[in-house]
């Protein structure tokens, strides 16, 4: 598995993707440097009148709802519609989903244009699912990612989406198959938006990988690997955040390979 993820990674600094960003206004910065660094080319676009269109010239879209209003309400809505109607592949990134009725009746009505990939932490996906009485503090989990499995798999098998409920261990589902990645250090919960750099990369991923469970793992696994590494040359969260950038522009086949804890059930 690890030769399939390494590839993935390859392929999208050959490609160089062009990813189109909904996102929330705290993280445009960071996420379109991450995609800068990793090799992708981002663009943020909200505006109506252009939204449909930049779905239509992307590789792939990413929707994070993580600072909703009425008008960005719209835009993702329009983009959402636009990509499942293309075909294209697009990231639902359900920040805070369960906090408040806004927010589930914002992903209630684009979960109806069928995600390609749903990437978030136990709480958003458990809440997705209406799974028992999930708790959300935030945009902060208060479950572990492994709570959310039967959550992840109920919805990969109602909507046919990649599922990924980052956490300690990222846990990424598609119908039977699961992998499980254990990569990523505890100073990263310090940076601000680092779940939404793992949500734009993705998109990138999502863009040249023909297997989606594949190239989600890939991201998950590049993110989380150049997070361990950049901890180590790190004073602190601010450094880290710089560092990793660095990393994810600089990572190496055998850095890879070392620091990767991969595991696979097709069960």
């Amino acid at each position: 598995m690890k030769e399939s993820l390494w590839n993935s990674i390859l392929s999208v600094r050959k490609n160089s993707p062009l990813v189109h960003n909904l996102t929330n206004y705290v993280v445009m910065n960071n996420t379109a440097n991450a995609l800068l660094a990793a090799g992708a080319s981002p663009i943020m676009a909200h505006a109506h009148p252009e939204v449909e269109d930049m779905v239509t010239i992307c590789g792939a879209s990413v929707i994070n709802i993580g600072t909703l209003d009425e008008y960005w309400v719209e835009s993702m809505l329009k983009a959402a519609k636009k990509a499942h109607g293309l075909g294209k592949p697009w990231v639902l990134d359900p920040v805070g989903a369960g906090a408040t009725a806004y927010r589930n009746e914002t992903v209630a009505s684009l979960l109806t244009y069928k995600p390609t990939i749903i990437r978030g932490n136990a709480s958003e996906i458990m809440a997705l699912a209406k799974v028992g009485e999930a708790k959300s503090k935030g945009v902060d989990s208060v479950h572990q990612s492994t709570e959310a499995t039967g959550a992840a798999q109920w919805l990969s098998n109602t909507y046919g989406s990649v599922v990924c409920v980052s956490g300690a261990t990222d846990v990424i589902v598609s119908g039977n198959k699961k992998i499980l990645i254990s990569n990523g250090h505890p100073l990263m919960q310090l940076v601000t938006g680092l779940g939404c750099t793992a949500s734009a990369l993705t998109g990138a991923f999502a863009a040249v990988s023909n297997d989606k469970l594949t190239g989600t793992a890939a991201a998950m696994a590049l993110l989380g690997i150049a997070g361990e590494l950049a901890q180590k040359e790190s004073a602190g969260p601010g450094s880290l955040q710089l560092n990793i950038l660095d990393k994810l522009y600089t990572i190496n086949q055998e850095e890879f390979f070392t620091y990767l804890k991969a595991e696979e059930d097709n069960g």
